[in-house]
């Protein structure tokens, strides 16, 4: 951070501002693998506090080769070190979501309501997302993923942790057998109605059909 940024950062600090400090270690960069990037990881989130006086900081491990936070590798790197930091501090922990897969699809609902019930699980406070797609499609992030995501997050407080690496360990393998196929998706104009910003009768069949398939696995999403 230069001189500018710290300049920002005293000021944010002296008006009582909420301050948000993002990070995102890559698991396969610089860092190595998964217990290395989780070690950055911890270091990170413990500096943004330390340093720059953050008041929650918000993570999201990406892998190198998928861009994705939601790959079993990056789910294990956000798990040990939200379960570290949560188990040692009284520090507010969040997390971004990149799934692969676009909106309107089952996979896309799949890998976000994974990596929901990862961080409920190991004690994240708030979780970000989610952005379809990767993050870097127009138009190619609703409302319907974020909801996945919070019915996925509700249902994980009800279960035990070892309850949740069970559905984990089926549901994980499920989804990335379709790596380097993901489908693409709808834009947000194809997948609601822009009018009354609601979703088409398309994606909400698609959504039960998520949320079946995700009660296969043993996580149930109470409607």
């Amino acid at each position: 951070m230069d001189m500018t940024g710290l300049n920002m950062l005293a000021g944010w600090t002296t008006v009582g501002d909420t301050i948000m400090v993002e990070q995102m270690p890559i698991l396969g960069g610089y860092t190595g693998g998964i217990e290395e990037t989780a070690i950055c990881d911890v270091a990170t989130t413990l500096g943004s506090f330390a340093l720059f006086s953050a008041n929650f900081h918000l993570d999201g491990p990406i892998h190198i080769r998928w861009g994705t936070t939601c790959a079993k590798e990056t789910l294990q790197v956000a798990a040990y070190a939200a379960a570290a930091i949560d188990a040692n501090t009284d520090l507010l922990l969040a997390n971004q979501y990149y799934p692969i897969a676009g909106p309107c699809t089952e996979l896309c609902l799949l890998e976000t309501a994974a990596q929901a019930i990862t961080d409920t699980a190991s004690g994240r406070e708030l979780l970000s997302g989610s952005a379809a797609a990767k993050g870097v499609v127009q138009d190619k992030t609703t409302g319907m993923e974020a909801r996945i995501m919070g019915d996925a997050a509700i249902a994980a407080t009800k279960m035990k942790v070892s309850e949740v690496n069970e559905v984990l360990n089926k549901l994980v393998p499920y989804y990335e057998q379709f790596y380097g196929n993901m489908p693409a998706g709808k834009t947000f104009q194809e997948c609601y109605d822009v009018t009354t910003v609601r979703p088409t009768p398309e994606y909400l069949q698609v959504y039960d059909g998520a949320v079946a398939k995700l009660a296969e696995f043993g996580l149930v999403i109470e409607n």
